[in-house]
């Protein structure tokens, strides 16, 4: 019996040869050639510490003057491929006179000024007496609206759901009372459904049948 084993069983009378498992298949990255290519791009031969092994110049090679100055390029001819410029008039060259256009151009600007839409300015609030200004918007300053005036139709037919909604609710709570009301608890209950039962039936009856409802601010 094999010593590793902590207790004696049937199944390991008979030793077994250990299988070693399967290696996964090496992982390779997709963007191996792709980095591979960068690396080799900014690679550079004998960068660091320079060639391993320089000519010895010859004593007939010795750097001599104006050796190492830069010397221009042979010169070139220019040829003019666009024409050239008219010529300045002359002295004896008088415009011509006597165009006048007739547009009332004092009329069109007020025109123009009167049609167009005014320039609204950008709010901002000012924190120094120096003048220090600063964009309002973003300050958090001005109060941000979710529901407008335009969302007012789509929020009235959401209040009259949620009032129905509300009113199944209760409604299943009230049917599931028990049939015998025996105790003071259970009337109180009951009282209690049956108004808000009422109450919202109220409600809903009061907006289907007003569309424009006026709420004064007391």
């Amino acid at each position: 019996m094999d010593p590793t084993c902590s207790s004696e069983c049937i199944y390991n009378l008979i030793p077994r040869d250990l299988k070693e498992p399967p290696q996964p298949p090496r992982y390779i990255s997709i963007f191996r050639t792709a980095v591979q290519n960068e690396v080799q791009k900014v690679k550079t031969a004998m960068k660091t510490m320079g060639p391993a092994k320089v000519e010895v110049p010859s004593p007939k090679d010795f750097l001599k003057k104006h050796s190492k100055e830069k010397v221009l390029p042979p010169k070139k001819k220019f040829d003019r491929n666009v024409p050239k410029k008219p010529a300045v008039p002359l002295r004896s060259d008088h415009p011509v006179m006597g165009i006048q256009s007739g547009k009332n151009f004092i009329n069109t600007n007020a025109a123009d000024v009167i049609m167009g839409v005014a320039k609204k300015p950008k709010p901002i609030y000012v924190d120094k007496r120096t003048g220090d200004k600063h964009d309002l918007e973003t300050s958090g300053l001005l109060p941000k609206y979710i529901n407008k005036k335009v969302d007012f139709i789509y929020s009235f037919l959401y209040h009259l759901q949620g009032l129905k909604k509300n009113w199944e609710e209760v409604h299943k709570e009230f049917q599931s009372l028990s049939v015998f009301i025996d105790s003071t608890p259970k009337k109180m209950r009951k009282q209690r459904l049956e108004e808000e039962m009422k109450q919202l039936e109220h409600d809903i009856a009061v907006i289907e049948k007003h569309k424009i409802i006026y709420i004064a601010n007391k």
